[in-house]
C-alpha cells in the first residue's frame, strides 16, 4: 500500500513538475548543416540544407515557416511597395530628382532586371524523409507538415535551395558602393520564431530581423581567388590560406578552381558571410577575449583608416564586456561589406574608410553582439530595445575611448527625440518597426527614445543602479529573447522600486514630460506637472546666503526613491497636478533637473529666479 502512494506521489510531483515548466519560459531550437556551392560569375549559388527543428513549446505545431529574404529584391515585392508609399523612403534604396520643395523619388527595386533581381527558390523539402506540401508567398515558405511536430520531439527538414545575389541596394548584394563583391546577409532560407506568441512570419519589408537560436554548420565552395568572412569560427584555416595560417601550403591545396571554407557556430541566431578577390585579412587579439578579426578592401586610404580602428575596436570589446557581460565566442569579424553598418552573428557589416574613419560605426555595430545578439528581443517588434540599448552603450564607450571623456550619460542626444515631439509625426515605441508612417518616426524612436529609455533610467533609479541593472539583465536574459517586461522587471530587482507606470508611459503612450516652477512666495515653491507623463522630480534651490539643496521628490507609484545624498520629500501622487513645499530661508534661484536628464519638453518653464 506504501509503495503504491509513492507511486502516485511520484507521479503527481512530476506531473506538476511538466505543467510548470510548460508555463516557465522556453525557446525553439534549431541545428543548420548547410553546404552551398557558389558562383562568383552570375552571383548565383544552389544549396542543401539539413535543419533538425526542436519544438520546446507546449503546442503541436501543424505549419513551419521559412523566410524567404532575398524575394523582397524583386520589383512586385512588399518591399518595393512600401518604398513608393511611404512619404520618406530610404536614400540609399532609391533615386532622387524633382525639386527640393517637391521632391522625387523612385524605387531602385523596380529597375532590377531579371539578372539583377534578389531570389531564393525552394526547389525540395522534405520532412522525416518525405516530401512536404510548400507554397512561397513572397518572402515567406508556407510549409503544411505531414504529421505535427509534438511538444518536446525533434523534426528534421532535407532542403534544396538555389539563390541569387541582387545588386547590392540594402544590407545584401553584390559589388557594393564599397567594391566588395558579395555582401551575404539574409542568403538561406531561415526558419522563422515560434515563441509564446505564436508565429513571426512577418514579410520582409524594410528593417529588423528576429531569428531562432540554434547551431550552424556551413561549408561554402567559391572561387579559390576569394577571402570569406562571416559568422562562426573557421574549422579549415590550414587548407585555405588568405590570411589565416600555414600559407607555405597554399599552393599545393588550392588544385581546383574554388576552396571549401568550413565555418561552425554555436548558439546563435543568424549567419551572414562576405567575398571578395581584396580583400586585406588582420587580427588584433583581445586581452582576455576574443580574437578580433578585420577585413577590408585593398585601397590606401582604406588601409589606413581601417587599421586606425583596430585599438580602439579591441578597446570596446574590453569596454562592453565588463559594463554588459563577457563575449562568450572566439572571434569576432568587422567587414567591409556594408551600407552603413549591419550586425550579424558573430560579425557586423561596415561600410566606408576611404573617406573617414569607420570607427564610430564599428562601435555601434560591436555594441549590437550584446543587444540583439546575446539579448535577442524581437527587434521587428521593438525595435528600441536593440537600436536603443545599443544607442546608449555605445555612446558612452565612444565617449570614454574615442573623446577622453568621463563616460557618463548625458542629455546629448535628446534633440531628435525633442524635434520629433514639435514635429506632430510621433508614434508610440510599441509600434512595429514596419509600419511607422514614417522613415524618420522610426528612426528618432527606436534610436533616440530607446536609448533614453536608459538614460533616464540613471536619473530614476540612480547611475550605480542602471549600471547593475544591465549586467544582471545579461546574466539573466542572454542567449534569450528578452521582452520589454523583462527589462522593466530587471530594474525593479535591482532599484526595488516599481516602475510599471515608466514603461507604460514611455513606450506604450506618446505622453510627454513636462515639469514647471509655477510659483515662489517667500519661501513657499510650488511646482506644476503640465504634460500628461509624470516622473520623479529632482529640485536645486540657491538661496540668497549662496548656499545651494537638492531635494528629490519621489513618484508615489514608485513607491521608493533612488538612493540619493539630497533631502527626500513627501510623495508626489500623480494625479495631482500641482505640488507645495516650504524651505528655511530666502530664495533666490529654484531649478528643476538641473542635470537635464529628465526629457522635459520645456526647459523654459524649469527654472525660478528672484528679481535683483
Amino acid at each position: 500500500m506504501k509503495k503504491t502512494r509513492i507511486i502516485i506521489l511520484s507521479f503527481f510531483i512530476g506531473m506538476v513538475a511538466a505543467n510548470a515548466q510548460k508555463k516557465g519560459y522556453w525557446q525553439q531550437h534549431v541545428n543548420y548543416t548547410m553546404n552551398v556551392d557558389v558562383d562568383v560569375n552570375n552571383f548565383q549559388y544552389n544549396g542543401t540544407q539539413k535543419l533538425v527543428y526542436t519544438n520546446n513549446s507546449s503546442d503541436a505545431l501543424t505549419k513551419v515557416y521559412y523566410h524567404l529574404f532575398y524575394n523582397a529584391f524583386q520589383p512586385d515585392s512588399e518591399m518595393n511597395a512600401r518604398l513608393q508609399d511611404i512619404a520618406d523612403p530610404d536614400g540609399r534604396m532609391t533615386t532622387k530628382s524633382g525639386t527640393k520643395e517637391k521632391p522625387i523619388y523612385e524605387s531602385r527595386i523596380s529597375k532590377l532586371k531579371p539578372n539583377e533581381i534578389g531570389y531564393l527558390k525552394v526547389l525540395t523539402l522534405k520532412q522525416n524523409g518525405k516530401n512536404v506540401h510548400f507554397e512561397t508567398a513572397g518572402t515567406i515558405l508556407e510549409v503544411t507538415l505531414n504529421t505535427p511536430i509534438k511538444p518536446g520531439s525533434k523534426v528534421t527538414f532535407d532542403m534544396t535551395f538555389k539563390g541569387q545575389l541582387p545588386v547590392h541596394i540594402r544590407r545584401a548584394g553584390r559589388n557594393n558602393p564599397d567594391g566588395v563583391a558579395m555582401s551575404m546577409a539574409q542568403w538561406y532560407p531561415k526558419m522563422a520564431e515560434y515563441d509564446f506568441e505564436g508565429w513571426h512570419a512577418d514579410s520582409y519589408i524594410a528593417r529588423e530581423f528576429h531569428g531562432v537560436w540554434g547551431d550552424f554548420d556551413v561549408t561554402l565552395h567559391i572561387d579559390k581567388k576569394y577571402t570569406v568572412a562571416g559568422t562562426g569560427n573557421l574549422e579549415n584555416p590550414q587548407e585555405i590560406g588568405h590570411g589565416y595560417e600555414n600559407k607555405a601550403k597554399k599552393l599545393k591545396l588550392q588544385k581546383g578552381k574554388k576552396l571549401a571554407w568550413h565555418f561552425k557556430a554555436k548558439k546563435v541566431h543568424d549567419f551572414a558571410w562576405a567575398a571578395d578577390d581584396n580583400y586585406i585579412h588582420d587580427i588584433v587579439k583581445v586581452k582576455n577575449g576574443p580574437d578580433i578579426h578585420f577585413f577590408f578592401k585593398n585601397n590606401e586610404d582604406v588601409i589606413k583608416n581601417w587599421r586606425a580602428a583596430e585599438e580602439p575596436t579591441a578597446k570596446a570589446m574590453e569596454y562592453f564586456s565588463e559594463n554588459i557581460g563577457k563575449y562568450p565566442w572566439k572571434q569576432y569579424s568587422v567587414i567591409q561589406a556594408g551600407d552603413g553598418g549591419m550586425e550579424y552573428a558573430m560579425c557586423t557589416f561596415v561600410a566606408g574608410g576611404e573617406k573617414r574613419s569607420p570607427v564610430g560605426t564599428i562601435f555601434h555595430e560591436l555594441a549590437h553582439t550584446w543587444f540583439q545578439q546575446l539579448l535577442a528581443s524581437n527587434e521587428s517588434k521593438h525595435p528600441w530595445m536593440d537600436e536603443g540599448f545599443t544607442t546608449y552603450i555605445s555612446g558612452l564607450a565612444s565617449n570614454k575611448i574615442l573623446r577622453g571623456g568621463d563616460g557618463k550619460p548625458s542629455a546629448g542626444g535628446y534633440r531628435g527625440y525633442f524635434y520629433l515631439v514639435k514635429s506632430g509625426f510621433q508614434e508610440p515605441l510599441t509600434t512595429h518597426s514596419d509600419r511607422y508612417n514614417l522613415n524618420m518616426a522610426y528612426s528618432i524612436a527606436s534610436y533616440t527614445m530607446g536609448g533614453m529609455f536608459l538614460t533616464q533610467l540613471n536619473y530614476i533609479i540612480g547611475e550605480e543602479n542602471t549600471a547593475k541593472t544591465l549586467k544582471k539583465y545579461f546574466v539573466d536574459f542572454s542567449f534569450k529573447h528578452p521582452t520589454p517586461n523583462d527589462i522593466k522587471r530587471t530594474v525593479e530587482r535591482v532599484s526595488g522600486l516599481e516602475l510599471d507606470w515608466y514603461l507604460n508611459e514611455w513606450t506604450e503612450t506618446t505622453h510627454r514630460i513636462d515639469y514647471a516652477v509655477d510659483n515662489v512666495d517667500g519661501k513657499t515653491i510650488t511646482l506644476k506637472r503640465i504634460g500628461k507623463m509624470p516622473m520623479p522630480t529632482d529640485v536645486t534651490v540657491t538661496y540668497t546666503d549662496g548656499s545651494v539643496q537638492n531635494f528629490n521628490i519621489p513618484l508615489l507609484m514608485m513607491r521608493g526613491h533612488k538612493p540619493t545624498t539630497a533631502t527626500v520629500l513627501t510623495d508626489w501622487g500623480w494625479a495631482h497636478p500641482t505640488y507645495t513645499f516650504t524651505v528655511d530661508k530666502e530664495i533666490k534661484k529654484v531649478e528643476i533637473d538641473p542635470s537635464q536628464l529628465m526629457a522635459d519638453i520645456d526647459r523654459d518653464n524649469n527654472v525660478y529666479e528672484a528679481l535683483k
